[in-house]
Formats: C-alpha cells, sequence, structure tokens
C-alpha cells in the first residue's frame, strides 16, 4: 500500500474542500484551486481528506500517492501559499521588476523581459555586495516551479564558475579546470 497515499490530509481552519465530478476544489484565504482525479475516490469526513484507490493494478497504486498529494499541495498553497528564491550569480546580472514584468540582465546583448502570470507575486532584493535575488510567492506550487524554472533556464549556473541563476541554497557540482 501507498504510505504516502494512505495519510489523511488534514484541512486547516478557514480552508473548504469540494469533491464532484472527480473534479476536486479548495478555497481558502489566498484563492481557489481545481484538480481533476481518476482511478481513486477522495473523501472528506471529519476536517480530513482521504484518498482512496479501487484496486492494486500498478497504475492506480501510482496515482494514489500523487493524487494526495496534490491535494495537499493545494490545502497548503491556499491557507499559507509557496515561496520560491532564485540567485543571480555573475558579475553584471541584474533582476528588476514594474509589477508583473520582470526584466533581467544575465549577461546576454539584451535583457530579458518576462511576463510573469498574475497568480504569482514576484519581487526582487538587490543589496550592494550580494548577489540580486528574485522572489516569486503565490498559492499555486505548480505555477511558482514552472515560472521558477523558466527563470532557470535562460541561464542555468555552469560547473567551472557556478555563475548563472539557481535557487537560493542549491549545490552547484563545481570542476576542477584545466590543468597545466
Amino acid at each position: 500500500m501507498s504510505r504516502i497515499g494512505k495519510n489523511p490530509v488534514a484541512i486547516p481552519a478557514g480552508v473548504t474542500v469540494d469533491v464532484k465530478d472527480n473534479v476536486i476544489t479548495v478555497k481558502g484565504k489566498l484563492g481557489e484551486l481545481t484538480q481533476e482525479f481518476s482511478d481513486v475516490t477522495v473523501k472528506v469526513e471529519e476536517n480530513q481528506v482521504i484518498v482512496e484507490r479501487s484496486s492494486d493494478f500498478k497504475d492506480h497504486r501510482a496515482k494514489h500517492g500523487l493524487y494526495r498529494s496534490l491535494v495537499n499541495n493545494m490545502i497548503e498553497g491556499v491557507s499559507n501559499g509557496w515561496t520560491k528564491q532564485l540567485e543571480l550569480v555573475g558579475v553584471g546580472y541584474r533582476a528588476s521588476n514594474q509589477g508583473q514584468k520582470l526584466d533581467l540582465a544575465l549577461g546576454f546583448s539584451h535583457n530579458i523581459v518576462l511576463d510573469i502570470a498574475p497568480e504569482v507575486v514576484v519581487e526582487t532584493i538587490s543589496e550592494k555586495g550580494k548577489n540580486p535575488i528574485v522572489k516569486l510567492t503565490s498559492f499555486d506550487k505548480q505555477l511558482v516551479g514552472q515560472v521558477a524554472a523558466k527563470i532557470r533556464g535562460f541561464r542555468k549556473p555552469e560547473p567551472y564558475k557556478g555563475k548563472g541563476v539557481r535557487f537560493v541554497g542549491e549545490q552547484i557540482r563545481r570542476k576542477a579546470g584545466k590543468s597545466a
């Protein structure tokens, strides 16, 4: 049996969970999320969400833990929110934002201007002597991860000097340069 799937998900105060026609809707103070599901049954009992599977087929076992994790992430997101921070490491790398437009200077001949989805709040932190930080916050974990991955994809950290866009706290595998 799935270790993750069999754990119930607690519903905190201020969060409502509705299940109708294989669609689960979670509403909270930060927003509303919906998710379709199949091959499992979702029940709401006594401030808990319980995910059960119908059989022991491999596909059903896999989806059991998946949908439990998705429901947990939805509940966590609408109550507390999700945050990802990206650090720009490199000489001359800068970030600034005007509303939902993120302007990145990453060593190319032009700046990269990126329109961020309205559900994601973007904030840039630039302190003298420290690397610029881009902070992404939203109630949708998948959307925050997708936007962060897109920003990181513009200039991935390289293994020799470690320059590029990385997550705060990410360890980069470093390589030795040429041996003379």
